[in-house]
């Protein structure tokens, strides 16, 4: 992907994430007043699809975000060339992905 490609869709997936991060963040603030604890929360998004989508849909917009992210540390702060840092990219978005989407499975089907 040409890099004015991957600028447009790391500014694209920032938007995007705005407000899955006002809802997260409303349901931090929301979870902290009623004073609920882990195993309430959990009750309350066991089984449920939409929280579900809701958490897989930012983890990867998360995941793709970080990874163009880190791509562009790795080529402006390292001597690595641009083939390099793509597969360093790609790896570091799977593992976001992975990592993100088990975090999603263990809290709606716990």
């Amino acid at each position: 992907m040409t890099e004015i490609r991957l600028y447009v869709v790391q500014r694209v997936t920032a938007l995007l994430m705005v407000p899955f991060i006002l809802l997260h963040v409303a349901v931090i603030f929301h979870a902290i007043s009623e004073k609920l604890t882990a195993d309430q929360i959990l009750s309350r998004t066991g089984g449920s699809i939409t929280w579900g989508l809701f958490y897989a849909a930012f983890v990867l917009l998360a995941s793709v975000h970080g990874a163009i992210g880190i791509r562009t540390v790795i080529r402006e702060w390292t001597p690595l060339d641009n083939a390099v840092a793509d597969i360093l990219a790609i790896a570091m978005c799977m593992i976001l992905i992975i990592l993100g989407m088990r975090a999603v499975a263990a809290v709606v089907f716990s």
